[in-house]
């Protein structure tokens, strides 16, 4: 693996972001209207939504090269086995394998699995960010340990803080597809909007987790400069007008002086806060309750509890960086 180091502090992140007009995250199941909850009818964007922007994002503006690869694994016709089959011959031991033939899985097996996995995690960006199942092609990595990666980011479900009302619009084509259709002066087709939704979602960077894969502070740069540009290269017809409104970083730094430096590594990495203590501190709040909110100036939003510096009284061992501000007036 690189010989870079891990991240050492623990992040926890929240994403505000909105849409206008548009469908955020489609259900294949539904007839790709948006994802609603069926109980509150407030909106859902899912994990794997929002993980597919970050990718997209790195896949079209890969930083240079630090030592290791920032290619993407989950890509728009990518074969996973065929890659796995890659790493597989990229790490393999002649010596070793001869040895070992048709004898059953011992040490040197257990060693090439290791290596191919540290091969995937230098070579692939969003495994070494959010994991991957690698134990379904080769035979190295079925049954191994290392065939299940656990990524230090992971993502929660988005959600809208009130109810949305999807709309189906209907549209025309002035063009027709099969021939048979050609006397046809038009076709008919359909498309789901939100009209306007305000959404939160929440990152989690785990530095336990970070020490598997190799994830280091670089990573985490490209991680928050793609989360910051969520939108911003990924527009469609279908998803409309999106915005990151607010992406809050929530740094976990320690509470130690210097001359406890072990300790303040320790409080670091396991966190000097609850993430859903230091996520209550966004504020969001409707101001006309009796209308539906069509637009990010209907919502008074507050961070409550910092100074402009990023720090609290409460949380002493945390450090706020407003990556995108979401406060229009803070205080100062």
């Amino acid at each position: 693996m690189s010989t870079s180091q891990p991240i050492a502090h623990r992040h926890d992140i929240l994403i505000l972001f909105e849409v206008t007009n548009g469908n955020p995250n489609g259900d294949p199941d539904s007839g790709n209207q948006p994802r609603v909850d069926a109980l509150s009818q407030r909106g859902l964007v899912s994990d794997v939504c929002l993980k597919r922007k970050v990718r997209n994002y790195v896949e079209l503006f890969p930083p240079t090269s630090n030592g290791k690869s920032h290619k993407i694994l989950v890509r728009q016709g990518a074969v996973l086995n065929r890659e796995q089959e890659k790493a597989v011959e990229a790490t393999k031991d002649p010596e070793a394998a001869e040895k070992e033939k048709g004898k059953p899985k011992v040490k040197s097996d257990i060693d090439h699995a290791r290596r191919v996995k540290d091969w995937l995690c230098d070579e692939f960006f969003d495994v070494r960010t959010f994991g991957a199942v690698i134990s379904t092609g080769s035979e190295v990595m079925k049954g191994s340990a290392y065939g299940q990666i656990r990524g230090p980011a992971q993502f929660s479900f988005g959600q809208s803080y009130d109810p949305i009302s999807p709309q189906e619009i209907t549209i025309t084509r002035c063009a027709v597809t099969k021939e048979e259709d050609a006397a046809k002066e038009r076709t008919m087709g359909q498309k789901y909007i939100v009209p306007y939704g305000l959404y939160a979602a929440r990152c989690y960077v785990s530095p336990a987790f970070a020490e598997n894969t190799g994830f280091d502070q670089a990573d985490f740069d490209l991680l928050v400069e793609a989360l910051s540009q969520l939108f911003e290269h990924d527009r469609s017809a279908a998803r409309g007008d999106m915005v990151v409104r607010g992406l809050l970083d929530f740094e976990h730094v320690g509470t130690q002086a210097q001359s406890n430096a072990e300790q303040n590594r320790r409080e670091a990495k396991l966190g000097c806060a609850h993430a859903h203590e230091l996520f209550e501190s966004l504020s969001v709040v409707l101001n006309d309750k009796t209308r539906p909110p069509q637009s990010f100036n209907d919502y008074t939003v507050k961070v409550a509890g910092w100074d402009r510096e990023g720090r609290s009284t409460r949380f002493p061992g945390v450090v706020l960086h407003r990556r995108v501000d979401p406060e229009r007036n803070p205080s100062t």
